[in-house]
């Protein structure tokens, strides 16, 4: 049966020729290991919780060489990657996500280069920024990179591979059936970015350069700034693979963690796990940490693994419904990769290494008094004695960034906030200050304005009369 499905998918994929041969062929080999089903069930009673040999400590890190000369050497065999494929859409946004303005006028783009370069003036380096983009952002990307032409740091661009979308009804892909629009493609998720380093000549290109690390982190992570003591560990130890994990909360429950399994060290996403253990692994007590997506990892030992062709990396079937029709979206991630490279370890790091931006809550607490802005780098508000930050549920009338922007006059305190609810038609004032616990319901049909330097402190507030 799936000999069948590949035979008659072959010859469709081989005449689609928006995609290159490489893109064919990946897909393909992806299609056929779905097909054959190889994805072995994780036996729960072999999972054991990794060891600090395996998982270390992030305060148990060596610190890095003081001297400058020392350091410099450490960042020249340095890149950094960010991933760059997703679209803003869900923040109502149309473009890259990664223009979507963060503080101060400065875009995630704006602040990851001004990073970089800070860094490579402080130390005389040369580290270069590379963007993996999907075809969504590709050509918005290129046209936003010319403004950073004159700064002093080297941009480097390139797609990840497109995949068709395949009808579930025949295995066919979508764009052999007449949809030639962009829906009937896909990029097939970020554990793509190891093929497509390697196809896009980039990497080779780095390997001449004398790099010998790649730091791969989510555009949208504001946490995920160079670390020198991690790039020194993983040189002196020649770890070709390092995922920054970082103590769950409540709020990250579904996301993947690191086990011990038959030796090696491999991420265990909530889609492996058996539905009788799931409440296990979304408690806090028994798998204590979560992937951030910040990856270090050997650039030679990438151009080895992808040459064999090792990476096999979970597949993760996403379906989805374009025009009435029901098709297929093959992924992979990034983070899955970790039990092909050798000596991979994970490095339990400080949750400041962990500020992604996903909807305009996150967007609230990073322009707040949280946080403040130095050199690009966002840095929390020592004022905050709690290690975790508020937790912020905003309604459906802020879920765009510019209707977010036009209800706050001007951003609220939150440094003494813990908990905030907002529902409704509600508007801020300006200098407005939360603290404790505050819900605010606007009552359907009813506009509720917050007015200026308005003090709200463990509240709930239905109506003007409760402010």
């Amino acid at each position: 049966m799936a000999d069948a499905k590949i035979a008659k998918l072959q010859p469709a994929v081989a005449a689609l020729g928006q995609i290159s041969e490489n893109e064919k062929s990946g897909f393909i080999s992806l299609v056929s290991r779905y097909l054959s089903g190889e994805a072995e069930q994780i036996e729960w009673s072999k999972i054991q919780t990794p060891t600090d040999k395996v998982v270390v400590p992030y305060d148990t890190l060596a610190p890095p060489p003081e001297d400058l000369e020392a350091t410099k050497k450490l960042l020249d065999k340095l890149a950094v990657l960010k991933l760059n494929g997703g679209l803003g859409t869900t923040m109502g946004c149309t473009g890259p996500k990664s223009v979507i303005e963060v503080r101060n006028g400065f875009t995630f783009l704006d602040l990851i280069v001004i990073q970089i370069e800070s860094l490579n003036k402080k130390y005389g380096c040369n580290v270069p920024l590379l963007l993996m983009n999907s075809f969504n952002t590709h050509d918005d990307t290129l046209k936003i990179v010319e403004k950073y032409a004159n700064s002093s740091i080297e941009i480097h661009t390139f797609n990840q591979s497109q995949y068709p979308r395949l009808v579930v009804e025949d295995f066919i892909p979508l764009p052999s059936k007449g949809n030639a629009g962009k829906d009937g493609w896909y990029p097939p998720g970020h554990g793509d970015v190891f093929p497509s380093l390697k196809n896009s000549g980039k990497l080779d290109a780095l390997l001449s350069q004398g790099k010998e690390y790649i730091f791969v982190a989510n555009s949208d992570n504001l946490g995920a700034i160079v670390d020198l003591k991690i790039l020194n560990h993983l040189i002196q130890n020649q770890n070709e693979y390092c995922m920054e994990v970082t103590p769950k909360t409540l709020a990250d429950v579904k996301g993947g963690t690191l086990i011990s399994y038959e030796g090696r060290v491999q991420l265990l996403e909530i889609a492996q796990v058996p539905d009788a253990h799931v409440n296990e692994f979304k408690s806090i007590e028994k798998f204590k940490i979560f992937n951030t997506n910040n990856l270090w990892v050997n650039l030679k030992a990438i151009k080895r693994l992808v040459e064999a062709d090792s990476l096999k990396m979970e597949i993760i079937p996403n379906p989805k419904e374009v025009d009435g029709v029901k098709v297929l979206q093959l992924e992979t991630a990034a983070g899955a990769a970790i039990r092909f490279f050798d000596h991979a370890i994970g490095a339990n790091v400080p949750r400041s290494r962990f500020l992604p931006v996903k909807a305009t809550s996150d967007l609230l607490l990073v322009q707040s008094d949280l946080y403040t802005m130095v050199d690009g780098f966002v840095i929390r508000n020592k004022a905050r004695t709690n290690p975790s930050n508020p937790s912020i549920e905003l309604g459906p009338e802020f879920k765009k960034v510019g209707n977010f922007l036009s209800r706050f006059k001007s951003i609220p305190s939150i440094v003494e906030l813990n908990n905030l609810k907002v529902s409704g038609d509600v508007w801020f004032g300006a200098g407005v200050v939360l603290k404790g616990d505050v819900t605010i319901t606007a009552k359907s049909g009813v506009k509720l304005e917050i007015p200026d330097g308005a003090v709200l402190e463990n509240k709930v507030i239905n109506g003007p009369e409760d402010i």
